[in-house]
């Protein structure tokens, strides 16, 4: 074994801890970017794979009753490779032994042969028979969540009817990985289910033989969406078509592509903490390291070592250590991204999940993460380069050292001498303690970044549900109704208020911008259900005009007081141009409001009822449930306690893992920080403290001196981390932000004093490490002159 060789191995030795507390802030950022890689992929490939087998439709659409023979007009458009032509209608779902009412989406199957789009997933049983009227295939979510078997019989009402159903199959779909009922953030398989029957049997219920309400479409490779959509909806116009739209705005793949932004923008905002963190501590390690031996490396060149050769041992301790982190990163990384794609596999419902771990995900995180712990080093190693063999066999110069304060130091002791000595070295190397600063404040950052979240989920909670919709209750009727069912929904048992609401589907455009929204109708003067402006103060609705939220706004660049082309999806189809006279808050969706008499007359067909927002009397609940289970006019039923309730559980528990993560996290990267900048100021200053217990002073006083620069640089750390920790969580509000949900950047002071707790109490446990290290000195070995 060469000597630089020999040398190499002793150095691993001696500084295992500090290279080891490198090579785990390494690996976490290599474990990250695997994490986040790994699992964007696996997700996508099984997206892709999901879709591609059970052709999940590009374009769909729906209409109130249009003929089957549409069929060949639908084929002929340019670009469509297959059509379906179904039946899809909401039903009410009576569960024995729940006492909630259910909502399900009953959709038809051919009586011959598959889909030829959105075919499903056959889990357990069979397809409904051509001759049996009552089987039903159901979604797997909704049969687990109420310990249905095939066999299992319960009740749907159907058109007004209640129907008994039997359980022949359970399946999943490519429609529904995630299953959203109505009034729903978040899919609740107790009380929504998705229903699969033979196409004679709905054709029958609901008075469609012969005809259709809704058809998917596959286009070919290449095709002009937007073209095929403007076509379709020009055939389905005349039989109450609602206007089609793209995959892009189906609500189960825009969620799941939601997902897939988050784990890219992950991919791009952590791993590059911890690899600038770790080029950070390299660099410092190393530049105090070759300060350190820089006789060794005079001695070295004088005889006859190639200061390449030395350059390369250097680099050689730096990617020896990188490759511990790599390797560490690997095994975590691995670990970490197969628990999150399970995860996936159980909040998204696939039937099958591919792993796609590929090579070229590893060898770019250890190239990257090599090449971060290279650049860290690289300063450090040229000045092995540059050094002369004779330069580098004398001493360094001692530093100079100025009087600390000036000549207000004379005057006034604010400080013992101790600590004044500790206060001048970090006036001495202003930048090295800098370093140390940002390093540590990286750790708060982190953790901030991760906390944040709770406020800003704690706040949304409070907006959305105690602020804005603050309902109990949202019935929506099976199609628009006149204003004289509302006094028929005030005597339900239990209503205390209704106040009713219209949708009407739209698009609106401005300039070469445009998007497919829905207009939402509210009385003025509505209080259950409100609008809220930016500054989350409610408003009155404007007598004309709409009222945009901030993200609709954007889009389609239009302030307040411009106008925007209103094209009707229903009905005419006209065209109309309103002003936008308001700008509004909201969190989820693409928010547009309209006073309901204003909408009325943009709808022009009279006024109309979709739904109806309820406040209703707790005691009287179960009455109201049973009542609600017999009326044939309603589609669906949102319970806004229920999805409040599922939506905290979801979210707090996504947040406790994440934050436990992010935890680990921040105390490797404050602990490996800490603990080389004290290791290496204890190397560096081992002969100067070793002096001071020779003079009489006790332990506690000597690691004083030490231990107040790295408390100086860890209180600095704190208000810094904040700030960083404040942009990081920026970055990640605009980049988890969609069309879905916006997330408001709060963090509160709560949330800053445990980031700085966390890190303050690694930081207090390096401090100890090194503090037993200073009180077991060999004062001889130590005042051993180097000279």
């Amino acid at each position: 074994m060469r000597a630089l060789n020999v040398k190499l191995v002793r150095d691993l030795r001696r500084l295992w801890a500090q290279a080891l507390a490198v090579a785990l802030v390494l690996a976490c950022g290599v474990a990250t970017l695997i994490l986040a890689i790994g699992s964007y992929r696996s997700l996508e490939e099984t997206q892709r794979a999901y879709y591609d087998r059970y052709r999940f439709g590009d374009v769909f659409a729906s209409a109130t009753r249009a003929p089957r023979t549409l069929l060949d007009r639908i084929r002929a458009i340019p670009d469509v490779a297959a059509v379906e032509l179904r039946i899809t209608e909401p039903v009410l779902l009576d569960i024995d032994g729940v006492a909630e009412p259910a909502t399900g989406q009953a959709i038809s199957l051919p009586d011959r042969g598959e889909p030829a789009v959105n075919d499903i997933f056959l889990r357990q049983g069979r397809l409904p028979d051509t001759g049996r009227d009552l089987e039903v295939v159901i979604n797997e979510n909704f049969a687990e969540a109420h310990g249905f078997a095939l066999g299992t019989e319960f009740h749907a009402l159907m058109d007004g009817v209640k129907t008994p159903l039997r359980v022949v199959g359970i399946a999943l779909s490519p429609e529904f990985i995630y299953a959203l009922g109505p009034g729903d953030l978040l899919p609740d398989d107790r009380r929504f289910g998705v229903l699969w029957m033979n196409e004679r049997t709905l054709a029958g219920r609901f008075d469609l033989e012969g005809a259709f309400d809704s058809v998917s479409l596959r286009l070919l490779r290449g095709a002009n969406e937007e073209a095929v959509i403007e076509q379709l909806d020009d055939i389905l116009a005349p039989y109450g078509g609602t206007g089609a739209y793209g995959r892009k705005d189906h609500i189960s793949h825009a969620f799941l592509d939601s997902e897939l932004q988050q784990l890219s923008a992950m991919a791009r905002v952590i791993p590059p903490i911890f690899l600038l963190v770790s080029a950070f501590l390299i660099n410092m390690i190393l530049s105090r390291l070759i300060a350190l031996e820089r006789e060794q490396i005079g001695l070295l060149k004088a005889l006859g070592y190639h200061a390449f050769d030395i350059a390369w041992h250097y680099l050689k301790l730096v990617i020896m250590i990188a490759l511990v982190g790599v390797v560490i990163g690997f095994v975590a990384g691995t670990w970490l991204g197969r628990g999150l794609t399970v995860i996936y596999s159980e909040f998204y419902t696939f039937p099958f999940l591919i792993f796609r771990w590929s090579t070229d995900i590893y060898a770019v995180a250890a190239l990257v993460s090599i090449a971060a712990a290279i650049a860290g080093a690289a300063k450090a190693v040229y000045g092995v380069l540059a050094l002369a063999p004779a330069v580098a066999m004398r001493p360094p110069a001692p530093p100079v050292f100025h009087q600390f304060m000036g000549s207000a130091g004379r005057r006034v002791r604010l400080f013992s001498q101790l600590t004044v000595m500790a206060l001048r070295h970090i006036a001495r190397w202003p930048v090295r303690a800098a370093m140390s600063t940002i390093g540590t404040s990286f750790s708060v950052a982190l953790l901030v970044v991760a906390l944040f979240s709770i406020d800003s989920v704690d706040y949304m909670i409070d907006v959305i549900y105690f602020q804005s919709e603050r309902q109990d209750a949202t019935l929506t009727f099976a199609g628009e109704r006149a204003p004289s069912v509302l006094p028929a929904v005030a005597k339900l048992p239990g209503v205390l208020r209704a106040e009713p609401f219209r949708e009407l589907a739209v698009k609106i455009s401005h300039g070469p911008r445009e998007r497919r929204l829905g207009i939402s109708g509210k009385r003025r003067g509505a209080d259950l259900s409100r609008v809220l402006d930016l500054d989350m103060r409610p408003i009155a609705l404007p007598e004309t005009g709409l009222a945009i939220g901030e993200r609709v706004a954007d889009i389609l660049e239009v302030k307040r007081g411009d106008l925007v082309q209103v094209e009707l999806l229903e009905g005419d189809r006209r065209i109309v141009d309103v002003p936008v006279t308001e700008i509004i808050q909201s969190y989820v969706g693409l928010a547009v409001f309209m006073d309901m008499d204003a909408l009325d007359r943009l709808a022009g067909i009279g006024p109309r009822v979709s739904g109806v927002h309820l406040e209703i009397d707790e005691a009287a609940t179960d009455a109201l449930y049973a009542s609600v289970k017999e009326t044939p006019a309603l589609a669906g039923v949102a319970l806004q306690t229920v999805s409040r309730r599922l939506f905290q559980e979801t979210i707090e528990q996504n947040i406790l893992i994440s934050t436990m993560v992010y935890v680990i996290l921040s105390v490797i990267i404050a602990f490996g920080v800490v603990y080389n900048s004290a290791c290496i100021q204890l190397s560096e200053r081992a002969r100067e403290l070793a002096t001071l217990r020779v003079l009489g002073f006790r332990r506690a006083e000597v690691s004083q001196v030490l231990l107040t620069e790295l408390g100086v640089a860890v209180a600095a750390a704190q208000p810094l981390g904040w700030l960083i920790g404040y942009g990081f969580a920026y970055a990640v509000i605009i980049g988890f932000e969609s069309d879905l949900f916006r997330i408001p950047l709060v963090v509160s002071s709560r949330t800053l004093a445990f980031a700085s707790l966390v890190v303050l109490s690694a930081a207090l446990v390096s401090a100890l490490l090194v503090r037993r290290r200073i009180d077991r000195f060999d004062l001889v070995e130590v005042l051993k002159t180097r000279e």
